[in-house]
């Protein structure tokens, strides 16, 4: 080592010879080192030696020169779309030597400046055409616009061919100066300060462009790929495309949809209106996917929809709605709701007006007398065809259905009373025997529904008022359709409303039961009676409060009815001492066995009837105030008994003088020649309709529970506070009673309890109350 001066390694020489991996040089100068030693190192070990590497070869003289102008040939033909002489991978490996030999900058600059050169010479094309002319000119405008698309098209082939020859260049000394556009970036950009950024062709590439839109929107058939290759040049040319394209594509777009939304809102009806916004949006969709840039989507699509539909929401719901909503009109009701989603606040318009038509069209229904006969039937069309609205059209939108409900709730309680006493009648009719309009499940389907609307209601208490007194009539009757679907029904009411409102209700089906044992009983009580007669007696026995409020009538039953009763009660308060009973005759009914020339015939008959007929035992004709005086049936009750033994469809007596209605002196003679097809036959009672004396005592007895509920409410609520405030005092009732009422009721009942002492004034200040223990 001390022979030869140490010298330093030229490391990046070596790294280059080596590939970047040094480890076998090392590994052999470690070889070279041990070598003949026989595993160590001995004093006449040889000595590395490290050299520099020879230098570089030195270039020809004028190689550099020689080379540019063969590439600058190479260029020229591209531009000028000639054959080059060259072999491409000769001229690859002419630029990769340039660069080796560090004159990668001079080569850079030659070639922007030839590219620059042949872009600046495009735009001498484009003066040619005239620049001042009328844009509808669509024929110039097309060639201009063909012109400038080849020219560009040209020029990205050329660009991209220069590219792949100058590759080394780009990949190497571009990439190394972050200050340098690359070759296909510097292309761009030399067309974009010579060719595009020109104002007159700019102006006349953009003019063309709209010029092509506004014809494919007015319907023509358009050069689409033009379009798509052009608007991909102004993207591909950075700021262009935003700047001076979209923005005064999208003040057009705005223009001619505010003129056409003003227009067509004039001219056309709603559906034919929305399916033309529809496709309108449509249209300007595909736009977006086939020609224009994807950012463009959002603004254009708002500026549609704005146009289109935010400045007439309230004008096409107003236009045609309700039309829509009366018609039925699914798929266009489908339409409306989705483009009103579209729009900011178009949900919440919609939403009003759905609100204001149900209730205006639910108001009809319910406030119209004459159409109390369908109401309840009417009602529940209603809200199975706003449900399937919701469902199909509004897709199960939460909003639209608790809008629904409230709305239905709003005008339901319109006409106090009248519903709930309504709903509880058409169950009457649907849970009634004859009724063979449902199987059993479509029943329950049915009454399901009818649980829907009278939730709706806030007197519950009318409807129960009815329901009791029409439940009655079908299970002393035997006229219930069903046991499974009353106690269904049941069922239902107890979970909307609890026990207490179906304890009553609960107990007439036990005395129902009961009476069933009880006759078990006494038929075996009779059966060890000396005389046990030849009439088979039933008796319900009612628990009077459960059941509706009867008044009794007394008529003049024959004797062994009347021995018959007296049986009975000896035998029932022999088991229950300390009860009273009170026969009902109005709610008698029996079956009477009649001889005529045809034959025997049973009579299905209400116990009136059946005191009229057996008249006819002792005698073939009576007079009207005959069989008044024998039966002791009031007189109305007893006109329309007559009817219906004698003006009905079984006649079994025959009037005179014939006629529909029961008049004083009328003679009735019993009818011999009697047929009919059946064995049994019932004699329907006329039904006398009901009165509005009767409904307004049945609505009365709602109004008079009432003041006893509320009455308790206070008395509790006073009870458990001792001194209270009346305003609290009237907020506590709010929430305590089910049923409306109002401030000035509920006044009257403060007072009344005041007058009874069961609360009293405060001395100093008069809305003060105090419990008196």
């Amino acid at each position: 080592m001390a022979d030869e001066p140490q010298k330093k390694p030229h490391l990046s020489a070596l790294v280059g010879h080596t590939n970047g991996l040094t480890k076998p040089a090392s590994l052999a100068a470690a070889t070279r080192a041990g070598g003949g030693g026989g595993g160590g190192a001995t004093a006449s070990s040889k000595k590395l030696v490290i050299k520099n590497f020879k230098e570089r070869p030195k270039l020809p003289d004028n190689y550099t020169q020689d080379t540019w102008q063969k590439l600058h040939e190479a260029v020229g033909a591209i531009q000028s779309s000639i054959s080059i002489k060259y072999n491409l991978e000769e001229l690859y490996q002419a630029v990769e030597n340039l660069c080796s030999y560090k004159v990668s900058a001079t080569l850079y600059k030659q070639l922007r400046q030839v590219c620059e050169d042949h872009v600046k010479a495009q735009i001498v094309q484009f003066r040619e055409y005239p620049f001042l002319m009328h844009r509808n000119d669509s024929l110039d405008s097309l060639l201009f616009l063909k012109k400038i698309n080849k020219c560009w098209q040209d020029h990205c082939r050329q660009m991209i061919m220069i590219r792949s020859i100058f590759l080394f260049l780009d990949r190497t000394y571009v990439l190394q100066n972050s200050m340098l556009p690359s070759i296909w970036d510097m292309g761009l950009e030399l067309f974009r300060n010579h060719v595009i950024s020109d104002k007159q062709v700019q102006n006349k590439t953009i003019d063309g462009i709209l010029l092509l839109i506004e014809r494919e929107r007015n319907g023509e058939a358009v050069d689409r790929s033009l379009l798509r290759s052009l608007l991909s040049m102004l993207s591909d040319l950075q700021q262009v495309y935003k700047e001076s394209f979209e923005q005064r594509f999208l003040e057009e777009t705005n223009c001619l949809y505010a003129a056409e939304g003003q227009r067509l809102m004039q001219e056309r009806e709603v559906p034919e209106y929305l399916h033309h916004v529809s496709k309108r949006l449509e249209e300007e969709g595909d736009r977006v996917i086939t020609y224009l840039d994807h950012s463009t989507q959002k603004p254009l699509i708002a500026c549609v929809e704005k146009q289109l539909l935010g400045e007439h929401l309230s004008a096409i719901l107003q236009k045609g709605l309700d039309n829509l909503l009366d018609e039925n009109r699914i798929s266009d009701l489908t339409q409306t709701y989705q483009l009103f989603s579209r729009v900011k606040g178009g949900q919440q318009i919609l939403l009003q007006h759905w609100s204001e038509y149900i209730k205006n069209f639910g108001t009809t229904i319910v406030v119209n007398p004459e159409k109390d006969k369908d109401m309840v039937q009417e009602l529940l069309d209603f809200k199975d065809k706003v449900d399937h609205i919701i469902e199909v059209c509004f897709q199960k939108n939460e909003k639209f259905i608790n809008l629904m409900k409230e709305s239905f709730e709003t005008f339901i309680n319109k006409r106090p009373n009248k519903p709930a006493e309504l709903i509880a009648k058409y169950v009457d009719s649907k849970l009634r025997a004859g009724n063979k309009e449902a199987t059993d499940e479509e029943l329950e389907r049915i009454l399901d529904k009818i649980m829907i609307i009278f939730r709706f209601i806030h007197g519950k208490d009318v409807f129960e008022a009815f329901y009791k007194k029409d439940l009655a009539k079908r299970l002393l009757v035997g006229k219930s359709a069903s046991v499974d679907a009353e106690k269904s029904m049941l069922s239902k009411l107890k979970h909307e409303c609890g026990a207490a409102f179906t304890s009553k209700l609960e107990g007439m089906f036990k005395d129902m039961e009961l009476s069933k044992d009880v006759m078990v009983q006494f038929k075996q009580y009779m059966q060890n009676q000396s005389d046990p007669g030849n009439i088979d007696l039933t008796v319900n026995i009612l628990t009077m409060g459960y059941w509706p409020t009867y008044t009794p009538m007394e008529v003049h039953l024959n004797s062994e009815m009347i021995k018959l009763q007296e049986v009975f009660k000896t035998f029932y308060l022999g088991k229950h001492s300390g009860r009273k009973l009170q026969w009902q005759t109005t709610l008698g009914h029996a079956v009477l066995k009649a001889e005529f020339k045809e034959g025997k015939k049973e009579f299905q008959v209400s116990l009136f009837q059946t005191l009229v007929l057996l008249m006819f035992n002792e005698g073939d004709e009576f007079s009207f105030e005959e069989i008044k005086m024998a039966t002791g049936v009031e007189d109305s009750e007893l006109r329309r008994t007559l009817q219906s033994l004698a003006c009905g469809k079984a006649r079994v007596l025959i009037k005179n003088p014939k006629g529909k209605d029961v008049e004083d002196g009328d003679k009735f003679i019993f009818n011999g020649d009697f047929k009919h097809k059946l064995f049994r036959i019932k004699i329907n009672q006329i039904q006398m309709k009901e009165t509005v004396e009767e409904q307004v005592s049945t609505t009365e007895r709602v109004f008079q529970d009432r003041q006893y509920q509320i009455d308790a409410a206070i008395v509790r609520i006073m009870k458990m506070r001792k001194t209270l405030g009346h305003n609290l005092l009237v907020s506590e009732l709010y929430n305590q009673l089910k049923f409306p009422v109002k401030p000035g009721d509920l006044k009257k009942r403060i007072e009344s309890l005041i007058d009874r002492d069961y609360m009293e004034r405060d001395k100093d200040n008069p809305n003060q109350y105090h419990y008196v223990a």
